[in-house]
């Protein structure tokens, strides 16, 4: 289209205090996502303490991502009204409790510390609620902005798992538990009274007016159809996912590897996520949203299966590395192509429901490889399922990228 025919360009909404904001929250959930690995790092311990099932350890980390995705559509629309600061405190106070609560011993205590606090009003009062929040700061490098962000699941990754294997192996569990319930509350409670503040408001003009409007066909179809697509790619494509970030260090002690090995592999996947994730976020800039969402289930699909192949130390850790070079990009790649594809308005509902499914895929992923587990005795039926669902969300973004005919985006990408 030639430059005559555009409406005319405003300034962007970006700027240094956009990247300032997205800093502040790289840290907040850098803090956040280490609560969940906690039961990842222990199952063995736990399992053995409380004299139960894999499954039923499993099945409390399970409900962290459903209560993280099933709260977050509550405080999406809670965070419009009462404000984002005040959002998340709330999320770590109760996030810090829920810590608290498991660590007390029992199974129920586990099950409503993670569900419930760590989960529901915990994380889901701060992860949804903060994508949505930066994703208003950021208009066209939006893909890199959310990227950044979500790589605070990995640093948690690198930074947490080894530390929780000495705390446990020196304190046990739940003094560990007890002990990063006092570092979310002194961190992230300072964070955010003290740094974040309201976003900046949209722009009118060229950046708007060639965005979606309300109510308008998407991908030539009904928008919530779309919509509803996405989020079963979403739960797809989070089963697979989960088999790996859930039992790594379960499964390398089933192979004899020692368990500090174990939660360094587990180490090294996440900060090889977190290498490579700034990469998909210009990735997703450069070509919209679903094609990068395409592009990493197709990279996750074949590092999945590669773990039914290895189990040797040195391979697994090469396997691990690849996996977190795939799947990283995915899920910041799903909120740009939901900025893209729907209006800014709708965010504060669309992005959330779409955390909900994919966290409930999280969820089923986990408890299912469990559950499996406790059946076979062994992971290979887990990673081979998961490879199964991984098919399934490829066919399922194959055919929304083919309704979608990118001459919109292409245009973009080179004006």
């Amino acid at each position: 289209m030639p430059d005559t025919m555009l409406p005319p360009r405003v300034s962007s909404i970006e700027s240094r205090a956009s990247w300032g904001a997205a800093m502040l929250t790289l840290a907040i959930l850098s803090i956040a996502y280490g609560a969940p690995l906690l039961v990842v790092v222990g199952m063995k311990p736990i399992q053995d303490s409380l004299g139960t099932d894999r499954s039923v350890v499993a099945l409390a980390g399970a409900l962290v991502w459903v209560g993280t995705g099933l709260g977050g559509m509550a405080m999406g629309w809670l965070a419009d009204r009462i404000g984002i600061r005040l959002c998340v405190t709330i999320g770590a106070v109760m996030m810090a409790s829920g810590l608290a609560l498991s660590s007390i011993g029992n199974v129920w205590a586990l099950f409503v510390g993670h569900g419930l606090l760590i989960g529901l009003v915990g994380n889901g009062a701060i992860y949804a609620p903060l994508v949505v929040y930066v994703s208003r700061w950021f208009d066209r490098r939006r893909g890199s902005a959310l990227a950044l962000i979500s790589s605070g699941q990995y640093i948690a990754g690198v930074v947490w798992p080894s530390v929780f294997e000495h705390g446990i192996a020196l304190y046990g569990w739940p003094i560990t538990m007890l002990g990063y319930a006092v570092v979310v509350l002194a961190v992230i409670l300072p964070l955010t009274i003290g740094g974040l503040r309201p976003s900046p408001e949209a722009l009118s003009g060229y950046a708007l007016a060639a965005g979606p409007r309300a109510g308008a066909q998407v991908l030539g179809m009904n928008p919530n159809l779309v919509q509803a697509l996405i989020c079963i790619a979403a739960f797809f494509c989070c089963i697979p996912m989960a088999v790996p970030n859930g039992h790594l260090v379960a499964f390398c002690a089933d192979l004899g590897i020692a368990p500090t090995h174990g939660a360094a592999m587990l180490s090294v996947l996440l900060a090889s996520a977190f290498i490579s994730r700034q990469f998909w976020g210009m990735l997703a800039d450069r070509i919209g949203g679903l094609r990068a969402v395409l592009a990493g289930s197709a990279c996750q699909a074949v590092a999945i299966v590669a773990f039914l192949l290895t189990q040797n130390e040195v391979g697994l850790f090469a396997v691990s590395a690849a996996f977190g070079l795939g799947f990283s990009g995915i899920i910041p790649s799903y909120v740009v192509a939901l900025r893209d594809l729907f209006p800014s308005s709708e965010a504060s509902w669309r992005i959330p429901i779409f955390f909900f499914m994919g966290m409930s895929g999280m969820a089923f992923g986990s408890w299912l490889a469990g559950e499996l587990y406790d059946h076979f005795g062994f992971y290979a039926p887990s990673f081979g399922v998961g490879a199964l669902f991984n098919l399934a969300n490829l066919c399922v973004i194959g055919f929304l990228v083919a309704r979608q005919g990118g001459r919109e985006r292409i245009a973009l990408a080179f004006r």
